[in-house]
């Protein structure tokens, strides 16, 4: 085995299939809600009395944010997830694969990022299903590379309050 693929090896990007797993699941659990669900608020499918099923398009970012913008937004958000993609694995590369909660952490920003990038690329917007309310009051509808984001940045976060061993 010759020593650039042993550092691979010992690298973070080992945890890259976590990344990948990500994606597989958030690509799939959206081609699922474009073929079998109707589209828009009127076909949404009440599961719990606080959580919806429904099939939305977001052509900007987290809570919509620009998505009234002309379309030059869909490039922007891609541009920034590319790069954003590209430092976490950079990152990785250099961090060693036993120190899991931060390559965790990125692999799951990486997956997320790279689903919501394909959306993008390909339909032009990004698909979000999931609707969580309180009364009347709506959580802007979000979907599984959102949440994988957040859960990530929060392990970020969380992971720079911990106290290092040295």
């Amino acid at each position: 085995m010759t020593q650039q693929a042993l550092s691979l090896k010992q690298s973070g990007a080992r945890w890259l299939w976590l990344a990948l797993l990500v994606f597989l699941a958030d690509i799939g659990i959206k081609l699922l809600v474009m073929n079998k669900m109707g589209y828009g608020w009127g076909n949404r499918i009440e599961v719990l009395p606080f959580f919806n099923l429904l099939y939305v398009h977001n052509y900007g970012a987290a809570f919509s944010f620009l998505s009234d913008q002309a379309g030059w937004q869909r490039w922007f958000f891609t541009g920034i997830a590319v790069g954003v993609v590209g430092l976490l694995v950079y990152w990785m590369r250099h961090l060693p694969a036993s120190e899991k909660w931060n390559n965790i952490a990125y692999a799951l920003i990486i997956g997320g990022a790279v689903g919501n990038v394909f959306d993008r690329v390909v339909h032009g917007f990004v698909v979000d299903y999931l609707d969580f309310y309180w009364g009347t009051y709506h959580w802007p509808a979000f979907n599984l590379a959102d949440s994988t984001i957040c859960i990530g940045a929060a392990m970020i976060v969380f992971d720079s309050f911990r106290t290092k061993k040295q």
